[in-house]
Formats: structure tokens, C-alpha cells, sequence
């Protein structure tokens, strides 16, 4: 019997996850003319813009053998899952104070769903990379390696660090509102200190290299494009990025469950 019972929640919990994921993906592009499509478009547009602007203007430096549009769009969808997953958790309690007040449904669900929401967005936009990939490979520009598969193995690494940064924020903004708007700087320094759009070699400061090595973003980005090339990961880099990701969840979900009675209180 208790069985049968856990089995229903579970099931009704999934089903409720469905739901929130489909309401996520719909609500981004809501009375858009081209809808769902912006997932593909957005990040080819963005990166048109970086490629022209940083080869052209500012130079684009050494890339590992990587043509720059790749190097840039592959950098861009990696730190977008954490980037989008964060951003809508962030106020995704206090959103749904209504729902957590009449209902027994775990808070923990609505930070997951906007990480598997931006899970689906990637898939998207990889889709978009596919595109520009196969446009590079008509031009002579870059070759498709059987290794890209293996972001397989990455994902869930960077789902796990996305999913715990996820529970950490939406839970410390219920008690601190003010962390919207701090995040937002902090997102955007995150951004530049994450080789998106420049290589390393343009670093002139030791020090700004020593700490984007300790940026698990500039590992999960690394990651991905050393696969797009042809080269598999090292096994210390495997055991990085899974570091990055199994610590962040564990505090993330501690730190939810330390404070959920009085999320409850507070909202």
C-alpha cells in the first residue's frame, strides 16, 4: 500500500514537472511571432554580433584550432544553461506563493523545473551550432568529430552545479530581495570572466588567468569545445567539472532544506 501511494506522488510529481517545464518554455517567447524558434535564432544572431565585433575590432586570438563562430556560439549555449537556469529561479518561490501555501507540492520542484527548462532550451540551441557546423564544413572551415557526443557525459555535471546554484538563490531570495539585482552584476562578471568571446592567450594579468581557472564555468565551456575539436576531456578534468557540480548540489539542497520551514513562514 505505502507502495502504490509513493508510486502516485511520484507520478503526480512528474506530471506536475512536465507541466512547469512546458509553462517555462512557453512563457520565455509568450505573444512572440516566431515563438519557440527564438531558441534557435537567438543564439545565432548573438553570435553574429560577438564574431563580427571580436574579429574584426578587438581580434579574436588563439581558439585550439576552433573556427571562431563555433568557438563562440559552443561557449554561449554551455554558460546559457547555467546563466537562464539561475536567472528564473532566482524569484521562482516567491512567484509561487500561492501554490506552496495550498498545496504539499516540494519547493525544490520549481527551481528543477527552470533548470530542465533551460536543459530543453539547450537542446535547441544546439541545434543551432549543428547549423553553423555544417555551414563551416561546406566552407572548409571545420570538421565534425564522432567526441561531441561525449557532451552526453557533461551534461549532467553542469545540470548538477545549475541545479544546486538554482536551490541556493531562489531560497536566499525569500528572505533577501535585494539579491535580484545583485545577481545581476555578479551574472554579468561572471560572464566576462568566462572565455566566451575571447581566448585566454589575450590575457595580459596572471592574476585574472590564476581565477578564471577557478571559475567552473571556464571548465564546462573548456570541456565542450575540446570535444568539438576532437579531443576527449582528461580524467581530471572529468573529475573537475563532476566536483564542481556534486559540491554545488549538495550545498544548494542543503542549504533548501535547511531553510524550508521558514521559506514557508516567510512567504
Amino acid at each position: 500500500m505505502e507502495k502504490r501511494s509513493l508510486a502516485k506522488r511520484m507520478g503526480q510529481h512528474a506530471y506536475l514537472m512536465r507541466l512547469l517545464v512546458r509553462r517555462n518554455i512557453k512563457n520565455q517567447y509568450y505573444r512572440s511571432f516566431i515563438g519557440i524558434l527564438w531558441t534557435v535564432l537567438n543564439p545565432l544572431l548573438n553570435m553574429l554580433v560577438m564574431a563580427f565585433v571580436f574579429s574584426q575590432i578587438f581580434g579574436r586570438g588563439n581558439t585550439g584550432g576552433l573556427d571562431y563562430s563555433i568557438y563562440i556560439l559552443s561557449g554561449n549555449i554551455i554558460f546559457g544553461i547555467m546563466r537562464s537556469s539561475t536567472s528564473g529561479s532566482l524569484p521562482c518561490l516567491v512567484g509561487q506563493r500561492d501554490m506552496l501555501q495550498k498545496t504539499k507540492v516540494p519547493i525544490s520542484m520549481f527551481p528543477t523545473a527552470n533548470v530542465f527548462s533551460s536543459l530543453v532550451t539547450f537542446g535547441f540551441s544546439f541545434i543551432a551550432l549543428v547549423v553553423v557546423a555544417l555551414f563551416r564544413f561546406w566552407a572548409g572551415a571545420y570538421q565534425f568529430h564522432w567526441e561531441t557526443i561525449m557532451v552526453l557525459v557533461l551534461l549532467p555535471a553542469i545540470t548538477l552545479f545549475s541545479l544546486g546554484l538554482s536551490y541556493f538563490l531562489s531560497a536566499l531570495y525569500v528572505f533577501f530581495r535585494d539579491l535580484k539585482h545583485i545577481y545581476s552584476v555578479l551574472l554579468t562578471l561572471w560572464t566576462y570572466l568566462t572565455p566566451l568571446f575571447y581566448t585566454i592567450d589575450r590575457l595580459d594579468n596572471p592574476m585574472v588567468s590564476s581565477v578564471i581557472e577557478f571559475n567552473p564555468m571556464y571548465h564546462y565551456v573548456s570541456y565542450f569545445r575540446d570535444l568539438l575539436v576532437g579531443n576527449i576531456p582528461t580524467l581530471g578534468e572529468h573529475i573537475i567539472c563532476y566536483a564542481f557540480g556534486l559540491g554545488m548540489f549538495a550545498f544548494g539542497a542543503l542549504f533548501l532544506l535547511a531553510v524550508r520551514n521558514k521559506i514557508a513562514a516567510k512567504l
